[in-house]
């Protein structure tokens, strides 16, 4: 609900003039699409808010509750991955197929060999956690994504994502990511507005603690803004692009632009594509199909050769070949700072080097998606990273309970039957020049062809503002003619 209303202001009575004045309308058609935005997406940001400080502390509640399958007493000497790999296949017998080895990447960690189960969901591998020096099975799990995500993290992961509800629900995130961007820009113009305006800036700066009523809430709904408001232009930007439509067209426009991400090739015929989804370690690349067992000895020779070439970070991933004309890759998984994804591939035949992949030598538009993901996910700087996501989205969270408590605040209080909060006045767009109506109307359309679902939501904002306007003045002259 917002804009192009052509009913005068609910303050005026229908026989006001019909060419009111342009002054003040910018501030107006920022006031009410922020509302109302606000308002109606507000419950999407909410949810998006809490599950995303809550995964933004995942990794230290995993190792919490998962400490005896991640974690095993460190040693004087460890076993060959061959023996490790082993002991995994005789505890999983020949029911499974083999898709990669995850080295216990530090003393004191334990090793990952990774299933395909026809039994799980679409990039779920079977984790068998082993004791590097005993191969004692420490733990069966559910592992999710590139990220390797634990069952409880994934719930939660899933939850951000899509609230349980697989893709359909990932038009609420879209929802989310689209509306945040755009509400925080109205709340910056607004802001703005206010402290040109304003004798007392700083209070636009921290809350007015000595403010009451709706003013005390407004304080802190518009300082607690101006401070997140670069983290949810980055957390919306971001989140976008893991997004149905919206994503989709990111990825088109990446393409026409030569920024993909390099990916290595493991064709032995011929070369590959050399694109790669760099979202894969969130919501999981695809698995290896079904083949021949392979020799456990080979992930050693493997991790050796790889270690000669690019691979120098103990977050590795060994992948044996998914098809016969297939290479094995080796693969630096770590997200953390310095980044690490090298890659290389390995004819097993013969053990030359196929391709290899440096990410210094990537592109700057990848290294930025790359870099842009994992700051997201807070795995980029660590638990620094994690703190500030949690602020963030904490105070995000708070500021849409502040905007529904401040809603709620202006209802009409002489008039019981009007139980709700005052809506801001229309006619922002009737008052606009031909100039301001015609760049709204273009950067709207621009918008909604780019993020199809925001279009959609708008288009039905209108609408249903339109409907309400119309009928509010039904009433008004209905009022006059008694």
């Amino acid at each position: 609900m917002t804009l192009l209303d052509t009913a005068p202001p609910e303050s005026q009575p229908p026989s006001m003039p019909s060419r009111p004045t342009r002054k003040g309308w910018f501030g107006q058609l920022l006031l009410r699409l922020h509302f109302y935005a606000g308002i109606f997406i507000g419950p999407f940001i909410l949810i998006a808010a809490v599950s995303g400080a809550l995964y933004a502390i995942t990794p230290q509640i995993e190792q919490a509750v998962y400490a005896k399958e991640l974690h095993a007493p460190v040693a004087d000497s460890y076993l060959p991955l061959a023996d490790q790999v082993e002991a995994a296949n005789t505890y999983m017998g020949s029911s499974e197929t083999l898709v990669a080895v995850r080295p216990a990447p530090n003393q004191g960690d334990t090793t990952r060999v990774m299933y395909a189960d026809p039994a799980l969901g679409e990039s779920e591998t079977r984790a068998i956690l082993v004791d590097p020096a005993t191969a004692e099975i420490r733990g069966d799990l559910t592992a999710y994504g590139t990220s390797g995500a634990l069952p409880l993290r994934t719930w939660i992961d899933q939850l951000h994502r899509n609230l349980q509800l697989g893709e359909p629900g990932r038009m609420y995130s879209e929802l989310a990511a689209s509306w945040l961007g755009i509400i925080a820009l109205a709340g910056l113009g607004l802001w703005i507005l206010r402290i040109r305006r304003t004798k007392r800036k700083k209070d636009l700066l921290r809350p007015n603690t000595k403010a009451t009523g709706y003013r005390r809430l407004a304080s802190w709904h518009g300082s607690l803004g101006i401070w997140v408001l670069l983290g949810a232009f980055f957390l919306s930007a971001t989140g976008i692009t893991w997004s149905t439509y919206g994503g989709a067209n990111v990825g088109e426009l990446r393409t026409a632009l030569n920024w993909g991400t390099p990916s290595v090739s493991t064709d032995l015929t011929a070369a590959g594509d050399g694109s790669a989804d760099e979202h894969a370690h969130h919501h999981g690349a695809a698995t290896a199909p079904p083949g021949e067992s392979v020799n456990p000895a080979a992930f050693d020779t493997m991790l050796a050769i790889a270690r000669e070439v690019n691979i120098n970070t103990g977050l590795v991933e060994i992948k044996p070949p998914a098809a016969e004309s297939k290479a094995w890759v080796v693969q630096e998984i770590q997200r953390s700072y310095p980044t690490e994804v090298d890659a290389v591939s390995i004819n097993g035949q013969t053990l030359e080097v196929v391709d290899r992949v440096d990410f210094k030598d990537f592109n700057l538009a990848a290294k930025l998606t790359r870099w842009g993901i994992d700051i997201h996910m807070g795995s980029m700087f660590g638990l620094p990273n994690q703190i500030l996501l949690f602020l963030v989205a904490s105070t995000i969270a708070t500021m849409v309970v502040l905007g529904y408590v401040m809603w709620w605040k202006r209802r009409p209080m002489k008039n019981p039957s009007q139980r709700m909060g005052k809506t801001p006045a229309r006619g922002g767009l009737l008052r606009a020049p031909w100039w301001g109506l015609l760049l709204l109307l273009l950067a709207a359309g621009m918008v909604g062809v780019f993020l199809p679902l925001m279009g959609i939501s708008l288009a039905a904002f209108l609408v249903i503002d339109m409907i309400v306007g119309r009928l509010q003045r039904s009433k008004v002259q209905h009022r006059t003619t008694e």
